[in-house]
C-alpha cells in the first residue's frame, strides 16, 4: 500500500465517524421506517443513530457527550436533537450488520471466489478498573467476555462474531460462526478453515467436512489414529506426526496469525474493555466495534 493512499484512508475515517451527510436522507428514511408502524413513530433514522454509535465507541464517549456531538456539529441541520437516553435506547436496539454494505469497487470478486477463514477467540475486560486498585484493595475481578471471530484472511475483515462468557469453550462457537457466514455473507463458499488446537475434536472435523470445508486444525501432541476418529482428523494426525513443518506449509497454517492481528487492531482502536454495564449492551458495543473496523478496512 502506498503511504499517500494510507494517509488518505485515515483522513476518510473521520468522514465515517462524523458523517452528518446522513441528514440529507432524513425524511425519506424516516418515511420508510414509519410505514405501517403502530404506536409512537420513529423520530431519528437508523443511519443517524448508527453514526452516533460509531462515534461513541471510537472516541470512548459517554452518552451525554455523544449528545453533545450532535448539538455542536449538526444542531442547526436536523429537525430535533435526541437526548442521551434516546441515543442509548436506540443504539442498543440497532440491528448491527458486521459485513460492510458500502459500495465495493469490485463487487463481483467477493461473491465469486472461495474464501479461507481463520477462527480464534480473545478476552475483553468488562471493567476499566486498574490493576493497582485490584491489588491494593484486594478487589475480586469481575471476569471478562470472550469474543469469538471468523476472519477472511485475504481481506482481513471480520465475517462473523460471537460473544460469550469466559467459561465457554472455543470449539462450542465454531459451528455458529460458520453457519453465520454461510447464511449472511452471500458468497459463502468457504474453502478452508484454519484454527489452533483449541478446535481439535472429531465433532469439529465432522461439522466442517459435511459443509465441504477443508479443516486446517492443529491437533493435540498426544493424538492418535483411532477407528472411531473422523477420516479428516486421522489424516491430519498422520500428517502432523510424520512432518509437522511440512503439514504447516501444505495448508498455509501460518496464515492463522491474521486473526490474532485483527484482535490486536481491535484492541488498539477501541481499547481492551467495554463501557456498557448490561450484558446485552456489551454485546451490542462489541458488534459496533467490529462493524466499524470493517468499514475502516474498506477505505
Amino acid at each position: 500500500m502506498k503511504w499517500s493512499e494510507y494517509n488518505e484512508s485515515l483522513v476518510r475515517r473521520g468522514e465515517i465517524l462524523l458523517g452528518f451527510d446522513v441528514i440529507d436522507n432524513w425524511d425519506k428514511e424516516l418515511g420508510q421506517m414509519n410505514k405501517g408502524k403502530t404506536g409512537e413513530p420513529f423520530h431519528y433514522p437508523d443511519t443517524f443513530v448508527l453514526m452516533l454509535g460509531y462515534a461513541k465507541v471510537y472516541f470512548h464517549l459517554p452518552y451525554r457527550q455523544t449528545e453533545g456531538i450532535v448539538n455542536g456539529h449538526a444542531g442547526s441541520r436536523i429537525p430535533s436533537i435526541p437526548d442521551f437516553s434516546t441515543i442509548n435506547r436506540r443504539i442498543n436496539r440497532l440491528n448491527i450488520k458486521i459485513k460492510d454494505t458500502s459500495k465495493n469497487t469490485n463487487p463481483s470478486k467477493e461473491e465469486d471466489e472461495y474464501i479461507i477463514i481463520a477462527i480464534d477467540s480473545s478476552g475483553t475486560k468488562i471493567t476499566n478498573r486498574g490493576e493497582w486498585m485490584n491489588k491494593k484493595w484486594n478487589i475480586h475481578r469481575k471476569g471478562y467476555l470472550k469474543v469469538h471471530i471468523a476472519v477472511d484472511i485475504k481481506s482481513k475483515k471480520i465475517l462473523s462474531m460471537g460473544v460469550t462468557d469466559e467459561h465457554t469453550h472455543d470449539s462450542k462457537m465454531l459451528s455458529k460462526l460458520v453457519e453465520d457466514i454461510l447464511r449472511t455473507n452471500g458468497c459463502s463458499m468457504i474453502d478452508k478453515l484454519i484454527a489452533d488446537g483449541a478446535y481439535d475434536s472429531n465433532d469439529i472435523f465432522r461439522c466442517l467436512s459435511e459443509k465441504g470445508i477443508v479443516p486446517c486444525i492443529k491437533v493435540r501432541k498426544n493424538s492418535r489414529v483411532r477407528k472411531t476418529g473422523h477420516l479428516f482428523r486421522n489424516l491430519s494426525v498422520i500428517a502432523q506426526r510424520n512432518n509437522y513443518e511440512q503439514w504447516k506449509d501444505s495448508v498455509s497454517y501460518g496464515q492463522r496469525w491474521i486473526v490474532e492481528t485483527v484482535f490486536s487492531s481491535l484492541k488498539r482502536m477501541f481499547g481492551e474493555y467495554v463501557y456498557s454495564v448490561k450484558l446485552k449492551n456489551m454485546k451490542q458495543e462489541l458488534m459496533l466495534k467490529a462493524a466499524l473496523y470493517n468499514k475502516f478496512l474498506s477505505l
